[in-house]
């Protein structure tokens, strides 16, 4: 039997926000998380005292309380308080706290565990809802930027020239036209410019601005692979992210696999290079081979740490999307777990990264963009990087996705965190790529 859980209706006797805080914090930073130190203290403290611990946490540290538990396994956590108490986190939450707190915790928490369900622990169920939903979805991506109506690249071309020439630069017109001309006639008004003036854009472009602005405007004005294969490039000189790869690796493809095996080693170095070759198979779901596929992956030997990344290597890069969808689904039914949750328990590092960012993909691919966005700009200091190179690859294919992923998870709009963390003419061309409020 668990232990019994008793209802936190009334104060916590030597009570003291501040300690509460930075015990939370102590067990949030740092590798891992200590989720029984957090759930003995939010379950313990009265409705009233949590809210003091918010802000306590905000004033001692910056930083919002709710969100970096967000950042947490909350599968994991609800687990935890499941076989603890014998009822659901949701339901505690539920019934002991009110208000805007009690809203924001319930959609922290994500579902409730005491609900009918085929599984135990009950939050297996949800996680295989939440695949059936990513299975049966039929979402139209729609970007930001759509190619100008009555589109005309000599009078673009010659209105970039005029803000750029002579003394001081006419830095709103450049975010303007290059904002709010697709990538297929960015190209254009490049060749119109150079046929023009005898000049090249781009070169001109780099001679009047500077900074996260120059950034952003040159990133639009290449072709999308040549943009992938440049961040790729500077990703290696730093750390290496799975995103992108195979249409920097269709560019260039043989000296991109040969950076990768230079810089990269062990089963990451295999990761990258087998989504880098473009070996994904394309079409629908087989279903008796995503249960073959997903026994493969839980039959794995408890702590064979090589033999599970190569069993999960050969199957989350080279499986179709609409596959892997059903093949992690089958799994949850053999194991009880999300694979998700698995991968993060029993992996470490970058191959643990590169699979995490693969499955969450599979799962919600303007979600995920939506979560990296978040990050960019979150606590002190923006990443401004990672903003720059989600909003010009994404402007196109599913930015308009993403905003609605963002406002959903965050409770407040793209553009809003991006009026929020940036300024200037940065700001400007940010918000002409996010293209409206929500």
């Amino acid at each position: 039997m668990g232990a019994k859980y008793r209802g936190s209706i009334h104060d916590f006797p030597g009570f003291d926000p501040n300690q509460d805080a930075e015990a939370l914090y102590t067990a949030m930073k740092g590798f891992g998380s200590d989720k029984e130190a957090i759930l003995d203290i939010i379950t313990s403290r009265s409705n009233r005292q949590r809210q003091e611990i918010c802000q306590s946490y905000k004033s001692l540290y910056g930083k919002d309380l709710i969100a970096d538990l967000n950042e947490l396994d909350m599968l994991d956590i609800r687990e935890i308080f499941r076989t603890k108490y014998e009822k659901s986190l949701y339901s505690m939450i539920k019934n002991d706290t009110s208000g805007e707190y009690k809203k924001s915790l319930l959609k922290l928490c994500g579902g409730d565990d005491d609900a009918a369900g085929q599984f135990f622990p009950e939050a297996a169920q949800v996680a295989y809802q939440m695949w059936e939903l990513s299975a049966v979805a039929r979402v139209e991506l729609k970007g930001t930027v759509r190619p100008a109506n009555d589109f005309n690249p000599d009078a673009d071309a010659k209105a970039l020239r005029k803000a750029m020439k002579g003394l001081g630069t006419d830095e709103d017109t450049i975010i303007d036209i290059i904002t709010h001309r697709s990538n297929a006639q960015r190209q254009q008004i490049r060749q119109t410019f150079k046929s023009h003036f005898g000049r090249d854009l781009m070169s001109d472009l780099k001679s009047e601005i500077s900074g996260d602005l120059a950034r952003l405007i040159l990133g639009l004005m290449m072709p999308p692979a040549h943009y992938d294969a440049k961040q790729l490039k500077k990703a290696m000189e730093v750390q290496l992210a799975p995103e992108g790869l195979v249409s920097a690796g269709a560019d260039y493809h043989k000296s991109l696999e040969d950076a990768l095996s230079s810089d990269t080693s062990g089963h990451f170095r295999r990761i990258l290079i087998s989504l880098a070759t473009g070996n994904r198979e394309e079409g629908g779901e087989n279903l008796d081979q995503a249960r073959e596929d997903a026994q493969e992956i839980a039959d794995t030997p408890s702590g064979d740490k090589t033999s599970l990344e190569t069993r999960f290597m050969t199957i989350l890069c080279t499986r179709s999307y609409p596959h892997l969808r059903r093949v992690f689904q089958e799994f949850i039914k053999m194991t009880n777990y999300d694979v998700e949750h698995t991968i993060k328990k029993e992996m470490s590092g970058d191959v643990r990264d590169a699979f995490v960012a693969i499955v969450q993909s599979v799962k919600n691919k303007p979600l995920f963009f939506a979560d990296k966005l978040y990050k960019s700009m979150k606590g002190a200091g923006t990443d401004e990087k990672t903003l720059t190179r989600i909003m010009v690859s994404r402007s196109e294919i599913d930015l308009l996705n993403i905003r609605r992923e963002f406002i959903e998870k965050y409770d407040k709009s793209l553009h809003q965190a991006i009026e929020g963390d940036t300024s200037g003419d940065f700001l400007k061309a940010l918000l002409a790529l996010c293209g409206g409020e929500d």
